[in-house]
């Protein structure tokens, strides 16, 4: 319980002096819905109308991909596999690579594909892959949005084409979005896609030109995924990262593909110059504690939840560390038992508190063992 509490306070600290978003002003942009996140942390940044429900358009296949990646990581599905296009993923509309009922891609290039150039037509035949069909993969897809706290959105298939009637139940936000987008990127292995500009498949025989512009143009860019159709707008999850900091930057619904990417630059751009991150540990050593009459003659120390803290730029040369720690403590000492406190501060304002927890048990000598030990030093 004792152990609980601590937690408790120092999520209580912790998220009591994070920053908050800014207002809609704070960023002149031309989209009518956006956010800007922090992707180690989740802290909103920046907002404007984040939480209107609005079609994705393909930025849909951030959680198409999600999908596939975990499907890897589960061993469901295999790097080595080849993926077969049905009839259905052949007759995909909208961008494509052209796969002809039956025609066999790699994994890699079916991944390529649907990153680099938005590819509907390897998007389902991907879904198909890892579900069976679609409608099974749609399935996962919302089930998944669930479990992320996407409470706005409602996906009808994995291409984001709005273009059937059932399509305008086809609905997310921008924070949404950025909530995915977020768990997309804790795959790196996604990375090797999401920064490609230009490449090619079937042999070098059909090239692929990354619809993200950003990629090339924009430093520090890691990905993410386009969105356009006459009814979504202009749409664009750009992630990219710059001195340690990865921010996700989503727009919806823009006027033009220019102003997305844009919108997209402003934001990342006012993100970097405000914001960044702080290492609690840093320059902190963590010495074992002595125990007394305990079987081992010290206990390591750990920290409970040293995550990195987002804070205000201007802050960066004022934080501090104090460290509180126990001279000795008796046996026996339980594993997760407290020890001690790291405080994070920017000069008087306290940015967290650690609890700092013993790292595993020491149990206490017995009776015996305490008389044995005293008559070994006898005679040492």
């Amino acid at each position: 319980m004792r152990n609980l509490l601590s937690l408790l306070l120092t999520l209580t600290l912790t998220l009591s002096t994070l920053p908050t978003a800014a207002p809609a002003e704070a960023v002149p942009i031309h989209a009518p819905s956006a956010i800007l996140m922090d992707a180690a942390t989740g802290t909103v940044l920046y907002e404007k109308n984040a939480d209107e429900r609005r079609e994705p358009a393909s930025v849909t296949k951030v959680m198409t991909l999600l999908l596939v990646m975990e499907a890897l990581d589960a061993g469901t599905i295999g790097w080595e596999d080849r993926v077969t296009a049905s009839a259905a993923a052949a007759g995909k509309g909208g961008s494509q690579i052209y796969l002809e009922e039956g025609e066999q891609l790699s994994m890699d290039e079916m991944l390529k594909s649907v990153v680099v150039s938005s590819a509907n037509d390897c998007a389902a035949a991907l879904a198909e892959h890892v579900a069976g069909s679609e409608t099974a993969f749609v399935g996962q897809m919302n089930a998944r949005a669930a479990e992320l706290g996407m409470e706005h959105t409602h996906f009808v298939n994995c291409t984001g084409l709005d273009d059937e009637p059932e399509a305008r139940e086809h609905l997310t936000t921008a924070r949404d979005v950025a909530l995915m987008s977020r768990e997309l990127l804790k795959h790196d292995a996604i990375r090797r896609y999401t920064t490609i500009w230009m490449d090619t498949v079937r042999d070098g025989a059909f090239g692929l030109s990354n619809t993200n512009k950003l990629v090339r143009f924009y430093e520090g860019t890691t990905g993410l995924k386009t969105g356009y159709t006459s009814r979504a707008g202009h749409c664009l999850s750009a992630s990219a990262k710059r001195n340690g900091i990865e921010l996700i930057a989503v727009v919806l619904g823009d006027d033009s593909s220019s102003h997305r990417f844009e919108d997209a630059k402003a934001l990342l751009n006012w993100g970097f110059a405000n914001f960044a991150l702080a290492e609690p540990l840093e320059g902190v050593a963590l010495s074992p504690v002595p125990v007394v009459l305990g079987t081992a003659e010290t206990v390591t120390v750990a920290p409970e939840g040293a995550a990195p803290l987002l804070i205000e730029k201007q802050q960066a040369a004022s934080v501090t560390r104090e460290l509180e720690l126990e001279e000795r403590v008796e046996a026996p000492v339980e594993a997760g038992q407290r020890l001690g406190t790291l405080r994070v501060k920017a000069g008087d304002e306290v940015l967290a508190e650690l609890p700092l927890a013993a790292a595993e048990a020491v149990p206490r000598l017995s009776f015996g063992q305490i008389w044995l030990r005293a008559l070994l030093s006898i005679f040492q």
